[in-house]
């Protein structure tokens, strides 16, 4: 009797999926003052991020993780994606905050105010993704650029959610930051914060 319960152990351990734990010295959600305001960077789906320097929030690196299979459908589960940096910056207030009922409300450059691109890090064709950050009545204009550093070559296809017809779907390259999708993002927060 105890080796049919052995066998069926043996049977679902490859199947049970474990989630990612948090790198050490990383975090998936950061809290900050910005000019008076408190505000929050995360959770998101598979990012942990880690101060460069003591609690300077200033300036981070990130690591992102293919959680559950979120980001890609040709890679396992939990497998690191991109590992890079996070540049924390102000956004100009040149038009409103996009509203949504959905937690984030992208922007691609297309459709960003210019001044909103001048504001990138150098060197600009890499930092080419933004996500703010969140108060407790939505968005902000503060958050932090993003270079995104891919450390394999996959299909970013939102785990088979997207194909070649969406801005999001592309071929990541190992060592090409400038391909990740051009976006701005406006993070509302999370659901019963």
């Amino acid at each position: 009797m105890i080796w049919r319960f052995f066998l069926l152990l043996c049977l679902l351990l490859p199947a049970v999926s474990v989630a990612v734990e948090t790198p050490r010295g990383y975090y998936s959600q950061l809290e900050f003052l910005s000019q008076g305001q408190r505000l929050s960077f995360g959770p998101f789906v598979g990012y942990y991020f880690r101060p460069e320097n003591g609690a300077d929030l200033t300036r981070l690196t990130f690591r992102c993780y293919n959680e559950r299979q979120f980001y890609t459908d040709q890679l396992p589960a939990d497998e690191l994606l991109f590992e890079g940096e996070a540049l924390l910056s102000s956004l100009p207030q040149v038009r409103a905050l996009p509203r949504s009922e959905a937690r984030i409300e992208p922007v691609f450059f297309a459709a960003a105010p210019p001044q909103w691109l001048q504001v990138r890090p150098a060197p600009q064709e890499e930092f080419v993704h933004f996500h703010s950050a969140y108060d407790f009545s939505g968005p902000s204009y503060t958050g932090y650029w993003l270079r995104h550093q891919p450390v394999r070559s996959f299909i970013y296809n939102m785990g088979g959610r997207v194909g070649e017809e969406s801005l999001l779907y592309h071929q990541a390259v190992l060592d090409e930051p400038q391909r990740f999708p051009h976006i701005i993002e406006f993070d509302a927060g999370p659901t019963g914060r």
